[in-house]
């Protein structure tokens, strides 16, 4: 009995110290940057960056040959890419700050429901199945799939047109509901300066009578705003409008021409309203000048005086 443990003791020690070999002379020796790298990112493992997770996306960072083009961690930002690349001595790419925008405005009263959906409460599943309870067979199905994905609590549905609601402080842009979503809604989109920003919140593709039938806010591809845009920031195509936020100067003026208010302003101030210049001229008081006597009632001319008979002379 004895032996046999000795020789059972034996054999696994003989075991560990091949094993022990064996993984010294394949060892693979990681690359100590790879931790400084995953130390300066913010471990949110979101995946906005392509990769499964932040440790993938700082092993990714170390390994490149070619600098950093194409990597940007979404959640930290310019900031954090200036840091990986002190630490790898690379020159990091500068992104302007992005945000996600809902690219559809089918409130309950503009898209009335034409049926009722009795079944998975899933965007993916319900898109699968049929075009949705509306007449709109492009707009959001309401099941808040890009809420469910959303691991920053930054959406939430609006019980009133419901529809999903971006909260911009807490929004990263990882893309989390943008893949979500069935319909590719969801857009990320330049924060612009002070957090101002156009777009066209449509994404229907019929031809404006349609799409106009079935949601009274839809682009119905009128050009009105094509013609107004000076800078070539938006184009037309499949019967819809699309404004390039890199080009998009934020002159406001396509949001005027819009018949059906497709397209939306965030982040500006409200319009100023102006005082039409005949109210303006007909309230002001006029300058001061010589008084003049105030009128009064009209006086009562004086009644005429009758003639005097001159008095006949006394004879003398």
């Amino acid at each position: 009995m004895g032996i046999t443990i000795a020789i059972l003791a034996l054999i696994g020690a003989l075991g560990a110290g091949l094993l022990y070999i064996v993984s010294k002379k394949f060892e693979v020796k990681e690359d100590p940057r790879i931790a400084e790298v995953a130390e300066v990112l913010p471990q949110a493992n979101c995946g906005g960056c392509g990769f499964p997770g932040c440790a993938a996306f700082a092993a990714a960072c170390a390994k490149s040959e070619g600098g950093l083009d194409g990597l940007f961690c979404p959640v930290g930002g310019s900031p954090v890419m200036e840091k990986v690349g002190t630490i790898l001595g690379m020159a990091a790419e500068k992104k302007d700050p992005l945000v996600a925008v809902v690219r559809c405005n089918g409130t309950c009263e503009a898209r009335p429901r034409t049926n009722v959906y009795d079944g998975a409460s899933s965007c993916a599943v319900a898109s699968a199945l049929y075009k949705g309870d509306t007449d709109c067979s492009w707009g959001c199905l309401g099941m808040a799939d890009c809420v469910h994905a959303c691991e920053f609590d930054a959406m939430y549905m609006d019980s009133e047109t419901r529809l999903p609601v971006i909260i911009e402080d807490k929004c990263v842009a990882c893309g989390a509901c943008v893949k979500a979503c069935p319909k590719f809604i969801i857009e990320l989109r330049r924060r612009g300066p002070k957090g101002r920003r156009i777009f066209v919140s449509c994404v229907n593709k019929d031809k404006g009578g349609i799409a106009k039938k079935a949601c009274g806010n839809a682009c119905i591809g009128c050009s009105l705003c094509f013609k107004e845009c000076k800078f070539e920031a938006i184009t037309i195509a499949d019967n819809l409008s699309y404004i390039d936020h890199t080009k998009c100067k934020l002159c406001r003026k396509c949001v005027v021409v819009c018949p059906t208010h497709a397209i939306h302003e965030i982040g500006f101030p409200p319009p100023k309203k102006e005082t039409p210049k005949e109210e303006a001229s007909a309230g002001a008081t006029p300058p001061s000048s010589t008084p003049e006597a105030t009128p009064t009632a009209e006086t009562t001319p004086p009644a005429p005086v009758a003639p005097t008979t001159p008095s006949t002379p006394t004879a003398p």
